[in-house]
């Protein structure tokens, strides 16, 4: 795989990075790439509990900034901008890599699982907290910042057992544009990036993950699934000065999965 450390895109940036689970997961590539192209880093852990694993990853990639915020609620993201502003009087943007809906009803027939709580849920931490975020980070933002968020396929196309986080993700992508239209004129760029399937954690929640990592990397152009560090490099991207032009977008770094109707093989066959 190509490597980007040369280039060093994030040199004097600070980036939050919110939602890191373990050193498997995308916010983990992308805090690693971003390391790589000299970006000072913060992270974020839901709980006490949590925070273990997020405290290594911190450790390897030379910062002891870690601040607990538990994005249902308004008052824990307060304090933790409030505990950052200690560290960081002003910071150049963050990483919103954080979704999550109800187990039970990522697994069967749509309409048979859905519920209204589910439903508030899902869009509650999946969504709205990319806005919360936003909102509570404004006043520190330097000029030039970048937010980013991560998105899935499943905004757009229905998926088997992906169901209520489907529409969690299909409202974070008009979040975004939202988000990019309102912070635009304070010179503020917001994007998301739609990564493919990747074998993670959260992933492992949805039924059947690992015959759709099959069929997916059959049908992408490229014949195989990405990388976290892939989408890495991509949220390096987005975040840099390179990028100082691009608002509003939804990246896909997926090998070209979401542009093929069906493979060469599946046609000629």
């Amino acid at each position: 795989m190509l490597e980007l450390g040369y280039f060093n895109m994030l040199k004097n940036k600070k980036i939050l990075i919110a939602g890191l689970a373990n050193k498997h997961s995308i916010a983990a590539g992308i805090a690693y790439a971003m390391h790589e192209q000299g970006a000072e880093l913060a992270f974020t852990y839901q709980s006490e509990r949590l925070k273990g694993n997020v405290e290594k990853i911190a450790t390897e990639l030379g910062t002891d900034l870690l601040f607990e915020c538990d994005v249902a609620s308004d008052d824990s993201i307060t304090r933790m901008y409030q505990e950052l502003s200690k560290q960081w009087k002003s910071f150049d943007g963050f990483v919103h890599s954080i979704g999550f809906a109800p187990a039970h009803e990522l697994e069967g027939n749509f309409v048979d699982v859905a519920t209204r709580e589910g439903f508030q849920i899902a869009h509650d931490i999946s969504s709205y907290s990319f806005t919360a975020m936003a909102k509570g980070a404004k006043p520190m933002l330097n000029e030039n910042a970048a937010l980013l968020t991560l998105t899935y396929l499943g905004s757009m196309q229905s998926l088997p057992n992906y169901n209520v986080m489907g529409l969690a993700k299909a409202s974070l992508e008009a979040n975004t544009r939202f988000l990019a239209a309102a912070l635009g004129p304070d010179n503020i760029r917001v994007n998301a990036i739609s990564a493919g399937p990747i074998k993670t954690l959260a992933a492992s929640g949805v039924k059947n993950f690992r015959k759709m990592l099959t069929n997916y990397a059959n049908r992408a152009p490229l014949r195989r699934v990405v990388t976290t560090r892939e989408v890495g490099n991509v949220a390096a991207f987005l975040c840099s000065d390179l990028a100082s032009g691009v608002t509003g977008e939804i990246t896909y770094v997926d090998g070209g999965f979401n542009t093929a109707a069906m493979s060469i093989e599946e046609y000629t066959d």
